[in-house]
């Protein structure tokens, strides 16, 4: 776990100046609200419509940066996407128009899926996601099983050498060498990217690479929810208010 000074309570961000800035977005928990089971998410109307005008208004330079799969984010928002760079696999994957970049999945991941599904076959309430390089183990709708599910993943990850990631209420094995930090400054390379401002907004644990990466880029961090240690500089309380600022940019 990342540990961080105390900071003073962090003020909304600033109104963002499209020919300076690049928007870069957490999705779960920061563009929608966080489901009991991944796989249950509904996307509203608004959404696919608000991230093509702010594709517009930014001339390209939004992002989607995700512990999801690209293959996911796709099946999820489809066309909307089409103007929008992605970061997925906790920043595995980059993918910036034709351009896409993925590791090969590791082996150990197939192996430690079935490990998992055997172990918590009888549960319905944890859920496994299964990703491109990664394999997600939540517990929210049976949170009595969580010193369980981290002594297995942590035994795994020690046994396979695999990434352990934490999340809310999930924990996942994953191919290592990457975080969404690592992503982000490769994304922050690519032309049109480039000499602009990032602005990071996310909600985990997970996002707080990415808070480190934009502060080091000399950009904009901003935390979703309820305050707590980050390396972001501002803070919105809800999805609802990530969603209320966006039309302002847009």
């Amino acid at each position: 776990m990342l540990a961080f000074p105390p900071l003073p309570s962090l003020v909304p961000p600033p109104p963002t100046l499209a020919l300076r800035h690049s928007m870069l977005l957490d999705f779960d928990g920061t563009l929608i609200d966080i489901f009991d089971r991944p796989d249950a998410v509904v996307i509203d109307p608004a959404l696919p419509v608000l991230l093509q005008r702010l594709a517009e208004t930014f001339h390209g330079r939004l992002a989607l940066v995700s512990g999801r799969s690209v293959a996911q984010l796709d099946e999820l928002l489809g066309a909307a996407l089409d103007n929008l760079a992605i970061v997925g696999s906790h920043g595995a994957e980059v993918r910036t128009g034709l351009l896409h970049t993925s590791p090969t999945r590791p082996h150990a991941l197939t192996l430690a899926e079935c490990e998992i599904r055997q172990a918590f076959s009888g549960n319905a309430g944890v859920v496994i996601e299964v990703k491109s390089l990664g394999v997600a183990v939540h517990f929210r709708l049976d949170p009595q099983v969580e010193r369980d599910v981290r002594a297995m993943i942590n035994r795994i990850a020690l046994q396979s050498g695999l990434a352990v990631q934490e999340g809310k209420m999930m924990i996942e094995l994953r191919a290592g060498g990457h975080d969404k930090g690592t992503g982000i400054f490769a994304l922050m390379a690519v032309p049109r990217f480039a000499a602009t401002v990032p602005i990071f907004a996310g909600d985990d644990v997970t996002d707080e690479a990415g808070f480190m990466a934009v502060a080091k880029l000399n950009g904009i961090g901003v935390l979703v929810g309820p305050e707590r240690p980050t390396a972001a500089s501002y803070r919105l309380p809800d999805v609802a208010s990530v969603r209320k600022w966006l039309e302002q940019a847009a």
